[in-house]
């Protein structure tokens, strides 16, 4: 059974809430995701999407605003160890795009769909041939004396 720990994207970026929505969405474009961890200290208080600063066309969203006031909040969160199942669930309950994953309260990584639809492309729900079901085999006593007959 995979988990979250084998799909996700460690040396997460993370960003304090005070900071400006425009040098978060500078961050995102300049290192390529669409999602920000935002942290004050160590501990996790939300997380900025592609999708909360507006957007390519969404320069008036960000304009003088904070990242605190465009994050998500309360932050979804999941342990390494968990199933990337257990993973996609949260994410399609609570209808978002990402889970943070955390180790005893601290940030370890992050877990996107596009982590989950990259695993799913790699063809990994397919069960080794290990895991698969054994094969059916069915015993009946021969008899010589009868032959089968009929259309099959």
């Amino acid at each position: 059974m995979t988990r979250v720990q084998d799909v996700m994207t460690e040396g997460v970026q993370t960003i304090a809430p005070t900071s400006s929505a425009e040098d978060a969405w500078e961050l995102m474009q300049r290192n390529d995701f669409h999602h920000v961890v935002v942290t004050r200290g160590s501990r996790v208080v939300g997380v900025l999407s592609h999708r909360d600063a507006g957007g390519r066309q969404g320069e008036v969203v960000r304009r003088g605003r904070t990242v605190e006031e465009l994050m998500t909040s309360p932050v979804v969160t999941v342990e390494p160890t968990a199933t990337v199942r257990k993973a996609a669930n949260l994410m399609r309950g609570h209808s978002i795009g990402c889970v943070v994953v955390a180790d005893r309260g601290r940030v370890v990584g992050i877990v996107t769909v596009a982590d989950l639809l990259d695993l799913l492309g790699r063809g990994v729900d397919r069960p080794t041939p290990s895991e698969k079901r054994p094969a059916l085999t069915h015993r009946t006593p021969h008899r010589k004396q009868s032959a089968a007959t009929g259309v099959w």
